[in-house]
C-alpha cells in the first residue's frame, strides 16, 4: 500500500515538474543570417499557477535599428545605454543603443504563453551566438531569471548567426545558366531538325513535280 501511494505521488510530482523543465523563454527563430534585418518573437510561457505580469529582456551589443511591435494591453519601457565608441549609421552619429526592454501591465495566464515582437539588424559575425537574458515576474512577486547556460534549468534565450549563402547562390546561378544553355541548345537542335525536314520536304516536292512534268510530256508525245 505504501509503495503504491509513493508511486502515485511520484507520478504526480513528475507530471507537475515536466512542464517547468520543458518550457523556456525563447527567441524565435533561433538562427538568422549574419548582417541581416531580422524579426524575432520573444515567447513567454507561464509555468506557475499565477499570471506572468512583467518581462524584461536585455539586448546584446551589436544589434542596431532595434524596434518593437506594439503590444495591446502592455506598457513597453526601453532603457538606453551609452556606447563605448560612437558609430555612424545612415550618415548619423549614434552614441547609445537599446540596453533593455520591459513589458508590464499585461497578463499571461497559467498554462498560457504570449509573444512579443521585435526587429533588429544583427552583426556580420557568422557563427556568433547572441544571448538575450530575460527576467520573468509573476503576480505573486516570484521572479524567474532566464540567464543560464543552454543546459541550465533556466537557460537564457539565444540566437545563432549563420553565414551568408553566397556559395549556394553562385551554384544556383551556375545551375540556372547551365539549364538555360541546355534549353537553348535543345531549341537550336529542334530548329535544325525542323529546317532539315523542311529541306527534305521541298526536295521531295521538286522531284514529284519533275516526275509529273515528265509524265505529262510523254503522254502528249504519245498522243
Amino acid at each position: 500500500m505504501r509503495f503504491r501511494t509513493a508511486l502515485i505521488l511520484g507520478t504526480v510530482t513528475a507530471a507537475l515538474l515536466a512542464p517547468s523543465a520543458a518550457a523556456h523563454v525563447t527567441l524565435n527563430p533561433d538562427t538568422v543570417p549574419a548582417d541581416s534585418f531580422s524579426r524575432f518573437s520573444v515567447r513567454i510561457p507561464t509555468e506557475r499557477g499565477v499570471p506572468t505580469v512583467k518581462v524584461t529582456l536585455r539586448i546584446p551589443e551589436g544589434l542596431t535599428f532595434v524596434s518593437f511591435q506594439p503590444k495591446p494591453g502592455w506598457t513597453r519601457t526601453v532603457q538606453m545605454v551609452k556606447l563605448a565608441k560612437p558609430i555612424t549609421m545612415e550618415g548619423e552619429t549614434v552614441t547609445e543603443r537599446v540596453g533593455t526592454v520591459t513589458w508590464s501591465g499585461g497578463s499571461i495566464g497559467p498554462g498560457e504563453f504570449d509573444e512579443f515582437g521585435m526587429s533588429a539588424h544583427v552583426p556580420n559575425s557568422p557563427g556568433q551566438e547572441l544571448v538575450f537574458p530575460a527576467v520573468q515576474t509573476y503576480s505573486n512577486g516570484e521572479v524567474v531569471r532566464w540567464i543560464g547556460a543552454p543546459d541550465a534549468d533556466e537557460p537564457a534565450p539565444r540566437v545563432t548567426l549563420e553565414a551568408a549563402e553566397a556559395e549556394d547562390h553562385g551554384a544556383a546561378a551556375t545551375t540556372t545558366t547551365a539549364t538555360a544553355g541546355s534549353e537553348e541548345s535543345e531549341e537550336d537542335d529542334s530548329e535544325d531538325r525542323a529546317n532539315l525536314a523542311l529541306g527534305f520536304g521541298i526536295g521531295a516536292l521538286v522531284v514529284a513535280l519533275a516526275a509529273l512534268g515528265t509524265s505529262l510530256y510523254r503522254r502528249r508525245r504519245a498522243a
